[in-house]
Formats: C-alpha cells, sequence, structure tokens
C-alpha cells in the first residue's frame, strides 16, 4: 500500500530522529562534538521528537544556519526541517529544504521522492516525473517511486492527448453537413461532448466483446438509435441538444455525475 506523502515524510523525520542519537559516532572523523551551542543538536532532536513542526523549524533552523555544524548533522536537520514545512503546508519552503539535502548529499533516492509529490501537489507534473525518475535511478526497486512515475507519465499522456483533441468533436467537422453536426461543430462544449460519448462509447464496445456479439449488437442499437434520434429531432420545439448528450453520457457510463 502506498503511504501518503505526509505519512512518509513523517517516517523520514523519525528515522531522521532515530538517526540524530547517535550523532557522535559522525565526528568519528577525529572532530570533537563542539560545545557550542550553536551546533547543539539536541534542540533539534528534542522538536522532532515531539513532531512539533514549529518548534522544528525554529530549533533546526539554528542547526542548518551554523557554519559549524557537519555535514551529516544539516542534511537531517534540512529533512526534518522539510518535513515540518509539508505538515505546515509551507510547500515551497519544503522543496527549498529537500534540495539543499539533496546537493549535499544527491544519493537521497527517499527524498527524490518525497519532493516528486511535492512537485505534484503543486501541479508542477514535469518537475515531479524527472524526481521520481531521479528516485528509481538511485534505487531500482523503490515501490512508490515506481508506480508515482507510472502513474503521472500516464496522466501527461492522456493530457497530451486532451490537449491535441481539444474542442474537436468525433467527426470532421470539414465535411459535415446535418445541422446538428454543424452546430457540435460551433460549440466547444459540445465538440468535447460528442467525442467523449465516442469514447466511452468505444470503451464499453469493447468490454461487450468480452461477453459476446450479441451484447455487441445490442450496445451498437442504442447508440444508433441516439444519433438518429438527435439528428432528426434537432431544431424542433423544446429539443436541448445538450440535455440529450449527457444523458447518452450518462446512460453509457451508467453512474450519475454528468
Amino acid at each position: 500500500m502506498r503511504l501518503r506523502p505526509a505519512v512518509r515524510i513523517r517516517n523520514v523525520a523519525v528515522a531522521f530522529v532515530l538517526s540524530v542519537a547517535s550523532l557522535h559516532g559522525a565526528f568519528a572523523t577525529g572532530a570533537k562534538p563542539s560545545t557550542d551551542p550553536e551546533v547543539d543538536p539536541a534542540p533539534c532532536v528534542a522538536a522532532a521528537t515531539a513532531n512539533d513542526a514549529d518548534r522544528i523549524i525554529a530549533a533546526c533552523g539554528v542547526l542548518i544556519d551554523s557554519a559549524r555544524t557537519l555535514k551529516p548533522d544539516r542534511i537531517k536537520a534540512l529533512v526534518a526541517r522539510g518535513g515540518a514545512h509539508e505538515r505546515k503546508d509551507m510547500i515551497d519552503n519544503a522543496i527549498s529544504d529537500y534540495d539543499a539535502a539533496l546537493w549535499l548529499d544527491p544519493g537521497l533516492a527517499d527524498i527524490f521522492n518525497i519532493k516528486g509529490e511535492l512537485w505534484r501537489k503543486k501541479g508542477d507534473r514535469r518537475r515531479a516525473l524527472a524526481d521520481f525518475a531521479s528516485a528509481i535511478k538511485l534505487n531500482p526497486d523503490h515501490a512508490a517511486a515506481k508506480a508515482s512515475y507510472r502513474s503521472l507519465a500516464q496522466e501527461l499522456e492522456r493530457l497530451g492527448v486532451l490537449i491535441a483533441v481539444a474542442n474537436k468533436p468525433s467527426f470532421n467537422c470539414a465535411t459535415a453537413k446535418r445541422p446538428v453536426e454543424k452546430a457540435i461543430c460551433a460549440s466547444p462544449e459540445l465538440a468535447d461532448l460528442d467525442r467523449e460519448i465516442d469514447g466511452v462509447h468505444a470503451l464499453v464496445m469493447r468490454d461487450a466483446a468480452k461477453v459476446g456479439p450479441r451484447a455487441v449488437r445490442a450496445l451498437q442499437r442504442k447508440q444508433d438509435q441516439f444519433i438518429a434520434r438527435r439528428n432528426a429531432s434537432f431544431g424542433k420545439p423544446g429539443y436541448d441538444l445538450r440535455k440529450a448528450m449527457k444523458e447518452r453520457l450518462q446512460e453509457i457510463v451508467g453512474v450519475d455525475g454528468y
């Protein structure tokens, strides 16, 4: 089951808290832990342990801003503060923190994945796709990034198709002769509705083919009857083309909401 972005960010913050408890191990390079309170990780750790977003932003900010903070500690503080910013819906700030963490360590697949989710939330699909791809490149088995990349790529493909056919009906307007067809071509809303009816009809026909030819013929008969009725009724008093088309779409889909 995929975790929501906020849940994953909280998990990263928890991992930060657990790993930062052994910060002294990070000083094994020969440098002694500083007694300067500006680089003391304890307040940041305490804030993260309490899951207090405001305290995390303040306390970890001190750690991040100090020139004496060691690189591993700065990365963990940036990740913790990024999660706090996300929980407060400060998406740009969260992305900025994650970018800074990735600048220090570009091998953090989980952070690329989380940042991708944030770009997706902002509506920037292409940046989101790039971050998911980076996560997968670092970790080919990253299930969440792979699922997000796949779904987003499909979404972008659908959007590309929709843009290409926007305001175009299912038939060629250049050869339209019937008044009703000309009316559909003249209205972007009706053109989109006509194309949607045609597309959904094709989908249900494909499913009906699995049942058998009788089901296919029954569905096609209903579609032919709708078109014949539409052609004959258009222009007559009381006939609402838009309403008729929406009713037909709802009939095909079999659900409310159209």
